[in-house]
């Protein structure tokens, strides 16, 4: 099948007419062509929300809420077509796709529906001036929202929802590995009665399409989430043109397991958070630090968890690892384990490719357990993003923090103990953006979401994306 741009409310085929294949990583093998687009796909794109900016900006909150809902109830609606959708593109098991990444792209759609009409401004009585200052809070214009492949849909609607609540209009490009679910969005945001030209989806590379996005003069924000060296690219664009940027990064996120957790909800949690979606999820614990008392006893019981997980077919029910979301990032991940021995690390399972019946051309691979004892080792300090974690043991609470502190990345950790004084010192002095204690992957959507260190600038979530999207003005009256 061919995917087309979604520009001005309509499905159309990229200017220069060249096209890009899209793989299927399930059966490694090509199942479409979506656009290369151009800047000239770009310039049309802008142009269209130009034009629809001045009619979207001034609707009426509660109609914008309205169109939101209604686009939320159209994605459950097609949960099934687009749960498919996603797995097709992703490799992840339909389970998931079903019971996280769906759902939550409504809920975010949902969530900005209602957040919108309670998105408050400020007044402040300058008392003994008699004057009153008030402040707007006003639409930027068109801004650029660009997302990446491991929650398709998810994290695509994370930025779209509020930058149009907020009465921006939108040119949106999704990650050219898995596009399918993005060209189906397009089709039920019609459907929800949004006005044309106020959502273009265009298809293409990022060094292309997406910089295209990036430089062009004419959108005031961009909105980003994916690769470290990516969002440094970005910024070096986009900051000497005075944009606001929004990066949302990379991770390499400690899961501290102290002695007096609850284990065996640890140890049940401990696999989910390792590897879910193949361990392509940014808030994946990739580094596990365990309390030496407890440490022979976690590894002999996680192993045997891990070993127990079907790697397989991501549309049969049963499968708990589908396939990694293409070769080329199948053969870096694999080139760590390849590496292990020599960058320090000790395989305790797995490591393997999985041949899957019928899928033999299909990315698979066994999750993996590696263990290390040198915290800086590459294993430890570098992004993999796959169904790949490290294990250590420590044995202080001193040496926890300092080894969970010491990477360039801040994004998330998630710590496990039901010492409330521990709990709050390492809460205050995690250098992250998120911490978890005694759960993982709990989200509220009203809390800001983001990274510290090289792990991402801004904050996406609740009144916080409504703010990122927005520019504040202030206005002061002197009255007699």
């Amino acid at each position: 099948m061919k995917i087309q741009n979604y520009i001005n409310g309509e499905f159309v085929n990229p200017i220069s007419k060249d096209w890009l294949d899209n793989y299927n990583p399930v059966k490694g093998e090509i199942y479409g062509q979506i656009p290369n687009s151009t800047k000239e796909d770009i310039e049309k794109a802008v142009q269209a929300a130009e034009q629809a900016f001045p009619i979207w900006s001034n609707t009426t909150l509660e109609e914008r809420s309205k169109i939101l809902s209604k686009i939320a109830d159209l994605i459950l609606e097609n949960l099934e077509e687009l749960a498919k959708g996603e797995s097709i593109d992703n490799g992840k098991p339909i389970s998931l796709a079903k019971q996280v990444d769906i759902p939550r792209a409504a809920a975010n759609f949902q969530f900005f529906a209602n957040a919108i009409t309670q998105f408050s401004s400020e007044s402040h009585e300058s008392v003994g001036f008699d004057a009153i200052n008030f402040t707007l809070r006003q639409p930027l214009g068109v801004v650029g929202c660009i997302s990446p492949w491991n929650l398709p849909l998810y994290l695509f609607t994370w930025k779209i929802a509020p930058a149009i609540a907020a009465g921006n209009c939108v040119v949106a490009k999704p990650s050219e590995v898995t596009p399918m679910t993005a060209h189906l969005l397009g089709d039920i945001c019609t459907k929800a009665g949004l006005p044309k030209g106020v959502l273009n989806i265009v298809h293409g590379l990022g060094k292309t399409t997406g910089k295209a996005i990036v430089s062009h003069p004419k959108i005031k924000a961009i909105s980003f989430t994916g690769g470290t060296k990516t969002g440094a690219e970005i910024a070096k664009i986009a900051a000497p043109m005075f944009k606001k940027i929004s990066l949302e990064l990379g991770g390499k996120n400690p899961n501290i397991i102290f002695a007096d957790c609850d284990y065996e909800n640890m140890l049940e949690t401990t696999v989910r958070s390792s590897f879910a979606n193949q361990g392509q999820i940014c808030l994946c614990g990739s580094r596990i630090l365990v309390e030496e008392k407890i440490y022979d006893k976690f590894k002999t019981d996680f192993i045997k968890k891990v070993s127990e997980l079907k790697v397989g077919n991501p549309s049969d029910s049963t499968t708990d690892i589908g396939a990694l979301v293409s070769k080329q990032h199948l053969e870096k991940v694999k080139s760590y384990i390849d590496n292990a021995e020599e960058y320090g690390g000790k395989i305790l399972f797995g490591g393997k490719k999985v041949n899957v019946k019928n899928h033999e051309k299909g990315y698979y691979l066994q999750p993996t357990i590696i263990e290390v004892t040198d915290n800086n080792c590459k294993l430890n300090q570098q992004e993999i993003f796959g169904p790949i974690v490290t294990i250590m043991s420590f044995i202080t609470d001193e040496e926890a923090l300092k080894l969970a502190n010491d990477v360039k990345y801040g994004l998330s950790a998630t710590l496990w103990t039901n010492n409330l004084n521990r709990t709050m010192q390492f809460s205050k002095q995690l250098q992250t953006g998120i911490v978890w204690v005694n759960t993982w992957m709990l989200r509220d959507l009203r809390t800001p979401f983001g990274g510290a260190k090289e792990s991402g600038v801004g904050r996406e979530g609740g009144f916080e994306a409504l703010r990122f999207f927005t520019e504040a003005k202030n206005i002061c009256i002197k009255h007699d």
